[in-house]
């Protein structure tokens, strides 16, 4: 018995299949490809989580125009 009740002879089944159907070269590449993209997903959250660290300042408003409105909201019964 294997994974979730798939044998050792169906995987290498399964297996010798898609290395037919694909190729080597093209499962390597594959591969590769999706190393890359796991490193560069671990470099990106490495970098956030430094920055966090470093307490960086918040990233300012881009637009002008954007301005924060301090106030306070009462309600006409609390006015009387």
């Amino acid at each position: 018995m294997g994974f979730g009740g798939i044998s050792i002879w169906q995987l290498l089944i399964v297996l010798v299949i898609v290395l037919l159907l694909f190729g080597t070269k093209r499962l390597r590449n594959l591969g590769g490809d999706l190393g890359n993209a796991v490193k560069g997903f671990k470099k990106a959250m490495g970098d956030e989580e430094k920055k966090k660290e470093d307490g960086a300042a918040p990233e300012k408003l881009e637009k002008a125009d954007e301005k924060i409105i301090d106030g306070e909201v009462t309600r006409e019964k609390d006015k009387q």
